[in-house]
This record gives structure tokens, C-alpha cells and sequence, in this order.
């Protein structure tokens, strides 16, 4: 998911070169550079979580999804913004990577709906599989996001 979201950042960030599309990209660094300590926090926090503490971890891991879907509904706006100016491939890219980035949300987001819902005695599972998924988009973002720093 964190190498979609690069993807689409690395997309944009060439379709114009303009002071103001200068700025967004120092603050898409500083988006990549927040998400990554956000899934690192998130994963620490949430493993430390006991069945007994099952309502803290859902409030933490909804808010982490929330955050997320906020970048992402910002990422399509820019794409939808850049439209005009992004050639057919840049599109096509683009329109590809952001129906996996939310295939792969919905991915998280079942996850969570089985934190909400699991028993006690299931709940170091749930806990687990939720956390593997969280920790393999948050992986996929770090390496999209150091490949995009090393294409400056």
C-alpha cells in the first residue's frame, strides 16, 4: 500500500514543475516521512495491547485508518488535480494504483473489523494478523519511499 502511495507521488510530482508543485513535493516527503513513524507507533502500541485492553487498541488502529484514508483521499485529489496535465500512461498508472492502494485498505480494514469482533481467547491472533498487515504496507511504503528519494 505505503509503495502505491509513492508510486502515485513519484506520478505526480513529474507532470509539472512549478514553485507550488515544488512545495507539495517537500510535503509529500514530509507525509512519507509521518506515515512510516505512524505504522511504526501503531504496530508498537497495538502489540503491547492485552484482550483487556481491546477497546484502546481499536480507538488507536481506527484513528491510524482514518489518518490513512485522509492521505488518501488527498493523493486522488492531486491526481484528479493533475489530470489535465499527466499523458495516457500516467493515468492509466495512476487510476491502477490507487484501486490497489483501497483493495489493499479494505485489506487492513477486515483486519480490523476482526479486532472489534474476536474473542478473548482469539484476540493474540487477530491482534497478529492485523498487525502482519499493517507492517507489510508499512514496509512496501518505507522501500517506495527511499526508491523515491533516490530518484531525485
Amino acid at each position: 500500500m505505503f509503495m502505491l502511495i509513492a508510486s502515485l507521488v513519484i506520478t505526480l510530482t513529474g507532470c509539472t514543475d512549478s514553485s507550488e508543485d515544488k512545495k507539495t513535493i517537500s510535503e509529500d516527503k514530509t507525509s512519507i516521512t509521518d506515515v512510516i513513524q505512524e505504522t511504526q507507533d501503531l504496530i508498537q502500541a497495538i502489540a503491547s495491547y492485552s484482550a483487556d485492553q481491546r477497546d484502546e487498541a481499536i480507538q488507536r488502529a481506527e484513528t491510524a485508518l482514518n489518518n490513512l484514508d485522509e492521505r488518501i483521499d488527498a493523493l486522488e485529489n492531486r491526481i484528479d488535480d493533475n489530470w489535465d496535465q499527466m499523458d495516457t500512461a500516467a493515468r492509466e498508472k495512476a487510476r491502477a494504483n490507487l484501486k490497489a492502494l483501497r483493495t489493499q485498505r479494505n485489506e487492513v480494514a477486515s483486519w480490523y473489523g476482526s479486532l472489534k469482533t474476536s474473542s478473548t481467547d482469539a484476540w493474540e491472533h487477530t491482534k497478529k494478523g492485523f498487525l502482519d498487515a499493517y507492517k507489510a504496507l508499512g514496509d512496501a511504503y518505507e522501500k517506495s519511499a527511499n526508491e523515491f528519494d533516490t530518484t531525485k
